[in-house]
């Protein structure tokens, strides 16, 4: 089987459902054939998916501030000089500040997050959620990027129906270079 041309590595299902969005949204299909976009099942694996591509394919990836220091340790033990970020986005990897559902709320805004879980049927249950003493008169984005992970698979269709509310101005960088590292390197 003939390796793919790019691997995108993301930690998780919601990050990967993002990409896929705004592939789609960017007329370049859920994900160019010659592009295989890989679910890690979390951050901590990036070396193993790093040393087993052996150079041999081109890599881009995504990772959240917090989990930055083992995309840098997977890359520095695959032979790649990571120093700084900016050592990172030249390599193709790009950091969300706090993380995915946190440059998502940032992009959209509190009142848009609230429509969509309004349209999920989820809104009632992120009152409840705001009701409850840990989390009264907490910032609105802090509330919205907790109820997130609340319940199972909430944070994938969060992430992936606020990814269909992205448009190209309101973006978030790094998921937009991330995007446009894709299309330029499945172009080649």
């Amino acid at each position: 089987m003939t390796p793919p041309a790019v691997v995108v590595l993301v930690e998780g299902a919601s990050d990967a459902a993002v990409v896929r969005v705004l592939n789609e949204a960017r007329g370049l299909g859920v994900m160019p054939p010659e592009v295989e976009l890989r679910d890690m099942g979390g951050v901590t694996n990036v070396g193993r998916h790093l040393r087993a591509l052996d150079g041999a394919t081109s890599v881009l990836g995504l990772c959240d501030a917090p989990e930055e220091r083992f995309v840098v340790r997977g890359l520095r033990s695959a032979g790649h000089p990571v120093g700084s970020r900016d050592d990172l986005e030249q390599i193709g990897f790009w950091v969300c500040d706090r993380d995915l559902e946190d440059e998502l709320i940032r992009a959209l805004g509190p009142d848009r997050v609230e429509a969509v879980l309004d349209e999920l049927g989820e809104l009632d249950r992120f009152r409840a959620f705001q009701r409850q003493p840990q989390w009264r008169g907490r910032p609105v984005g802090d509330q919205l990027r907790r109820f997130a992970g609340t319940a199972s698979g909430r944070k994938l269709t969060l992430a992936r129906r606020l990814a269909e509310e992205l448009a190209p101005g309101t973006t978030p960088r790094p998921l937009a270079s991330l995007v446009d590292a894709i299309a330029d390197r499945a172009a080649r």
